[in-house]
């Protein structure tokens, strides 16, 4: 009996997506996934057959630079298994249906199938923004062809990105450091992060004075008004100053009060009567903001939960897998029709019709090449469900919501505010202060927008002042003078990173979650609280690339190629003469590189010329290090890793110098170790160590010196005390457990069941006590265990789970107490369990773990002659690393000889 054909095959790219629209098609559809890219250009040059290799120059570069830029495509060993699985699969179907996402990068996906099936049965491409059974089923009755524009532009931007990256990186691996990148859009992302700090460093404090004064009415009503003119001329604000002097602005008429002249002031008021001058009132309206795109929905989640914009990513694509929202990766801000009746209801339903906007609103999408025909990020289906209804849990169930409420409150009513200023007049100075009354909430109930100011009062805040009319008499009830220092412009968050990359048209913002990770993961940039604070490094690189390759970090030359790419999108450019006119000729990438390379300088490159800084300031092969070569023998010292290019003083470097010569300082000697007591600086800061390095012996024990502690300070005494630590501090009075003070990896800590919390800056390691600790400690975040992103499946050898976390340093697979990096290139959502094993044993033959029983049964079964060779190839292993280690030895003795003989 012959066998029955499927109506058609169904491909997705992640098997989530594969089991949720299976369950919607019905047995007469297979629906498999693809694991993302079937195959990809060459990551490495090992992938690349020698064969291929000896014929081809450009083979590893995996574009044919000689002809036309034709990638050169190859099928990983990973995902061989999976091609087999869609081919064999295809032979029962009628019909292919490609179902991956509809955009650029889905295109692809559905194209390389189609390439390497090569399907005998009519194709068909099948697209929809949500995950629901209405979705799917109108989907399927309604496909399309596939779009060959969006397949050349998202070739196009891989084979550009492809020659940038290939052939700048190796220039920053032979100039600056192994292992350095370089990238279309990233290096452009750490110049805007650089930029940013340059301007910090360059920054120059200015100091004003004012006066704040608390008032009160005949009522008892109390409210804060500040100092806003002096004889009718206006004083000083930050605003006011220039940044690069910190002296006012040319040109700026204001007074500028010292100290003495705000205490003048002071005397003066404090004598006078106060009286209200003027009441002014205005009313505004305020919008909602547009439904989420993707970059919005970064910004938003980075300002309100505190997520990365890849935690971000990871948590929406879950909930869209599942079914909960629309397509995560879109620049529409649209919505349609049935959405919006949903959400209209919804809001009738919970709020009532006071806060029903009159007419259905809809938002203009501004973004360059948005698809129109793609939707806003907005809970899927029609019933507009929250997060407790759907019976979401933890970081999934605060974005949804957030996703929930950005949406009902694009159909909500205004939001109606009532501003009021009132100047206040005491002898010849004006007061001024200002009040905000939020007179109707209207959107205001479902939503607020976040701000990148964590000082700037949110929109729904209130702050009223009590009523007040003209010529009514008021009582001082405190008067006081402030001083103010101007700040240096903020640091980027990711937020605001963000939003400035899509301001300015630097590329796509589907992509800035993997860009931001990858400019920490490749050491360009590290996290202080929120703070995107560039390395070193980062300042080198730049340096590099703006003074030798400038076009290539210009925000509007990036932007262009963008637009370019958006052209090839829509059928109105070429590929062809674009990738000659960047790669090729005398202006293209490759004869730049090549001409350049031999000019660049790479000391004079490393060798950063910081505003202020009179040291020579380098990024070396160990980091970065500040160096005084006024003398015969210069001194270099490293700078420690948590001092940011713009925190590094002129005082700091002399001080991080005078530390490095004066070497290896001996307090004195150990009283019970009998060991001498070191003073040292390292590239972590400076610390304390016992007894000297001996080699081949065990580490002498090391304490570092607290950030609020000067190290010059330290004496014996003081030294002796912090080598005690960890001190004992006490019994916990609840659970009768220990309770320890000592200094770790990141600073002084106290410690209760397995639960650490870090000192405040007022406390002292050496004199805290009980009750300080208990109160510290509980105000620690006990640890969860993580949620998993994904779970993959059950191990074969002893049935636990396999899942995918997102760790410090990126997603991870975890089995046991084994945790192993996922490779670059891989997508969460694409990882197999069986590619997931793969790296879990590797990791597991690296660390030596112990194989589960499972495993030592097997290994038990192993011939007699392979444990023999195995020995054998032990005993040759340390054979070579003995007669290695002496040669070593011999070398060494060898140089101290000729060195002794030249210096005689």
């Amino acid at each position: 009996m012959a066998k029955k054909k499927l109506k058609a095959l169904v491909i997705v790219e992640s098997p989530a997506k594969a089991k949720k629209i299976g369950s919607y098609l019905g047995s007469k559809y297979k629906v498999l996934a693809s694991m993302g890219h079937v195959r990809d250009l060459p990551t490495k040059a090992s992938d690349v057959p020698s064969e291929f290799k000896k014929k081809h120059k450009w083979a590893t570069l995996g574009v044919n630079v000689e002809s036309e830029f034709e990638p050169y495509y190859l099928v990983p060993k990973e995902k061989k298994k999976t091609v087999k699985e869609l081919k064999d699969a295809l032979k029962d179907a009628e019909e292919l249906i490609l179902a991956t996402d509809e955009d650029r990068e889905g295109e692809s996906i559905g194209w390389h199938l189609t390439e390497l099936l090569k399907p005998k049965v009519p194709v068909k491409r099948m697209v929809f923004s949500e995950i629901t059974e209405e979705a799917i089923q109108e989907a399927i009755a309604n496909p399309r062809e596939l779009d060959l524009n969006l397949v050349s532009a998202q070739e196009t931007r891989r084979v550009l990105d492809r020659l940038y990256g290939f052939t700048l990186s190796p220039l920053l691996w032979k100039k600056i450091a192994r292992g350095l990148s370089a990238g279309r859009v990233q290096s452009v992302a750490v110049r805007i992060l650089v930029q940013r700090e340059l301007e910090r460093l360059a920054f120059k404090s200015g100091t004003y004075w004012d006066l704040k004064a608390q008032l009160k009415t005949d009522a008892g009503a109390e409210f804060e008004s500040m100092l806003s003119t002096v004889g009718g001329k206006k004083v000083a604000s930050g605003k006011d100053f220039d940044e690069s002097t910190g002296k006012l602005k040319e040109g700026a008429n204001v007074l500028l009060l010292n100290e003495q002249q705000a205490a003048d002031l002071l005397e003066r008021v404090k004598k006078s009567d106060w009286k209200v001058t003027s009441v002014e009132q205005r009313l505004q309206s305020r919008k909602p903001p547009a439904p989420f795109t993707t970059s919005t929905l970064q910004q938003e989640g980075n300002r309100k939960l505190n997520m990365s914009a890849r935690e971000t990513m990871q948590v929406a694509q879950r909930l869209y897998e599942d079914g909960h929202i629309t397509y995560m990766r879109t620049d529409s801000v649209n919505l349609s029709n049935e959405a919006v009746s949903a959400s209209r209801q919804r809001i009738e339903d919970l709020y009532g019709k006071d806060y029903l906007y009159p007419e259905v609103r809809r938002f203009d999408t501004k973004s360059k090449g948005a698809q129109e025909a793609h939707e806003a990020i907005r809970p899927a289906g029609k019933q507009m469900k929250t997060a407790e209804e759907i019976g979401l849990k933890g970081q999934q169930a605060k974005l949804y919501a957030m996703i929930w409420k950005r949406t009902m409150a694009t159909q909500m009513e205004e939001a109606k505010l009532r501003f009021q200023t009132v100047t206040i007049t005491a002898a010849d100075a004006e007061f001024r202060a200002t009040g905000r009354h939020v007179e109707f909430p209207g959107f205001f109930r479902a939503y607020v927008e976040g701000s990148d100011d964590p000082e700037a009062a949110l929109d729904d805040s209130e702050s009223m002042l009590p009523p007040l009319e003209e010529n009514q008499a008021l009582e001082a009830s405190q008067v006081e003078p402030l001083k103010h220092e101007t700040k240096p412009p903020a640091r980027y968050t990711e937020a605001s990173i963000v939003r400035k990359m899509e301001s300015e048209g630097v590329g796509r913002p589907s992509t800035y979650a993997s860009i931001i990770g990858t400019i920490q993961d490749r050491g360009y940039v590290k996290k202080s609280g929120s703070q995107l604070v560039p390395t070193f490094t980062a300042l080198a690189v730049t340096r590099l690339l703006e003074k030798f390759f400038p076009n290539l970090v210009d925000l509007q030359f990036t932007a262009a190629m963008e637009q370019e790419l958006d052209d090839i999108a829509v059928g109105e450019g070429d590929r062809l003469p674009y990738l000659n006119q960047f790669y090729r000729g005398k202006e293209g990438l490759d004869e730049q590189v090549k001409s350049k390379e031999e000019t660049i300088d790479a000391r004079e490159i490393c060798t950063l010329d910081l505003e202020g800084i009179e040291s020579a300031v380098r990024v070396g092969r160990y980091g970065p290090y500040v160096s005084d070569e006024s003398e015969e023998e210069p001194v270099s010292a490293s700078i420690p890793d948590d001092i940011a290019p713009a925190d590094l003083t002129n005082e700091l470097a002399q001080k991080l110098i005078r530390l490095k010569s004066e070497g290896p300082k001996s307090l004195g000697m150990h009283p019970e170790e009998n060991t001498p007591i070191y003073k040292l600086h390292g590239p972590f800061g400076p610390y304390l160590q016992l007894g000297d390095v001996i080699e081949d012996g065990p580490k002498p024990k090391r304490v570092s010196i607290p950030k609020n502690v000067d190290p010059d300070s330290i004496d014996f005494e003081l030294a002796l005390k912090y080598l005690s630590l960890p001190r004992f501090l006490g019994e916990h009075p609840e659970t009768g457990k220990k309770v320890n003070a000592g200094i770790g990896r990141f600073g002084p800590y106290v410690l209760h069941d397995k639960v650490y919390k870090s000192l405040g800056k007022e406390d002292d390691i050496l004199t805290i006590g009980l009750d300080r600790a208990v109160e510290l400690l509980k105000q620690a975040r006990k640890r969860s265990a993580p949620t998993p992103i994904r779970e993959l499946g059950k191990h074969p050898e002893d049935e636990e789970q396999v899942a995918i976390f997102d760790g410090r340093y990126g997603p991870y697979v975890k089995h046991g107490k084994i945790n192993a990096t996922i490779p670059k290139g891989y997508e969460v959502e694409t990882v197999t369990l069986e590619q997931a094993l793969e790296w879990i044993e590797a990791k597991a033959a690296k660390k030596g773990t112990k194989k589960k029983s499972a495993g030592k049964k097997k290994a038990a079964k192993k011939t007699t002659k392979k444990a023999a060779a195995k020995k054998t190839t032990k005993k040759a292993a340390a054979k070579k690393k003995t007669t290695k280690k002496a040669a070593t030895k011999k070398t060494a003795k060898k140089k101290t000889a000729k060195k002794k003989a030249s210096e005689e």
